[in-house]
C-alpha cells in the first residue's frame, strides 16, 4: 500500500515537472498551471492502473475521469455566473455550484452505468 502511494507520488511529481517545463516553453504561461496538476495525477493513476489491472480497467477509469471533468466544467461555469451576480452571499454561490456539480456528476454516472459505458 505504501509502495503504491510512494510510486504515485513520485510519478505524479515527475509528470507535473514535465508539464511545468512544457508550460514554460509555450505561451501563454498559464499552461504550466493548467496542465500541471490534475492531468499529471490522472496520467500517473492511469499508468499504475494499467500495470496493476490491465487496459479494461484503464478504459473505465478514463471514461469516469471524462465524466468527472464535464461535471467540473459545469461547477466552474456556475461559479463564474454566481460571481457575476451581485448581492448573492458567498455561501449561496458555493451551494449553487456544488449542487450543480452533484446533479451533473450523479446524472452522468447514472447514464454511464445504465448504458454500460462504465462497465
Amino acid at each position: 500500500m505504501w509502495t503504491e502511494s510512494l510510486l504515485r507520488f513520485l510519478l505524479g511529481g515527475a509528470i507535473v515537472s514535465i508539464f511545468a517545463v512544457l508550460g514554460e516553453l509555450f505561451k501563454p504561461k498559464t499552461f504550466a498551471g493548467l496542465f500541471g496538476s490534475a492531468p499529471s495525477v490522472a496520467l500517473a493513476t492511469l499508468g499504475m492502473t494499467f500495470v496493476k489491472s490491465g487496459p479494461g480497467t484503464v478504459q473505465i477509469e478514463g471514461r469516469s475521469m471524462m465524466l468527472g471533468a464535464a461535471a467540473l466544467f459545469v461547477y466552474a461555469a456556475v461559479c463564474v455566473a454566481a460571481a457575476k451576480r451581485h448581492g448573492w452571499p458567498v455561501w449561496m454561490s458555493a451551494f449553487a455550484a456544488w449542487l450543480a456539480w452533484f446533479v451533473v456528476a450523479l446524472g452522468l454516472w447514472r447514464i454511464g452505468a445504465s448504458t454500460g459505458i462504465l462497465r
